[in-house]
């Protein structure tokens, strides 16, 4: 009777701990931007105030810190832009690359993949996400859809558009957008609504402002985190 108890008082928080996370269903696609832009300079705070670290390098670090724990309860793919497709050809509105169609444990897979990207080209946002819905099928299920860019489209995408005509053939799909660089732009930038929101506002996403390398993974975690169950198997965020 000892040992049962033993072994039950073991199993049962692992069992709890995955019971929490079992109304995670819907896959998840990260829209990465690998632009040129993303090669420069983040900001400066904390443990960093020594130095900065490029926004692509701030992307890999707070992926690599939430990935690996979301990626068992969920499915997660990735659609990078930004590198041109082949070398020496510098089409930069051509540059939409899909590393990995949403997949059980990708976290590894994933961050290989962001851990090769050069940071080139222009800006093709509004046609990543686009194809990012395709994969979702998101006409026929229910998906989520992660932006992290630093800027607006640069290929004469129109996100509020896009944003529109996602959400009225696909009530089911959620499109949140984290944006790096908007603060510290001039007063001018900062009151303009960037476009780029759109495309959460019509698609019951979020659209979040990071200003620390702690908002950016707690923003990653919001999102792409599953709900949990109560005891009481209420679901709770």
């Amino acid at each position: 009777m000892a040992l049962a108890f033993m072994i039950i008082s073991q199993v049962l928080p692992a069992f709890a701990q995955d019971l929490e996370h079992s109304f995670c269903t819907q896959d998840a696609m990260v829209v990465l931007d690998a632009s040129g832009s993303m090669s420069h300079d983040s900001w400066r705070t904390g443990s960093e105030s020594a130095h900065t670290i490029s926004r692509i390098d701030l992307m890999r670090y707070a992926l690599g810190k939430v990935l690996p724990r979301v990626s068992r309860f969920r499915r997660v793919g990735l659609m990078s832009y930004g590198p041109t497709v082949v070398p020496g050809l510098f089409n930069q509105c051509d540059n939409i690359e899909l590393n990995l169609r949403p997949t059980p444990n990708a976290a590894a897979r994933i961050m290989a993949s962001v851990k090769s990207l050069v940071p080139a080209g222009g800006t093709p946002l509004t046609r990543a996400v686009e194809r990012g819905a395709e994969v979702l099928d998101y006409r026929n299920k229910p998906g989520v859809i992660v932006v992290l860019t630093d800027g607006e489209d640069t290929c004469g995408g129109s996100p509020c558009r896009v944003g529109k005509e996602l959400h009225a053939f696909a009530e089911q799909l959620t499109i949140h957008v984290i944006g790096l660089r908007v603060k510290g732009l001039s007063e001018k930038d900062e009151e303009r609504i960037p476009e780029t929101q759109c495309l959460a506002d019509y698609n019951g996403g979020l659209y979040l402002v990071p200003e620390t390398t702690d908002d950016l993974i707690a923003a990653l975690e919001k999102i792409l985190g599953c709900p949990r169950v109560s005891r009481h198997g209420l679901i709770e965020r």
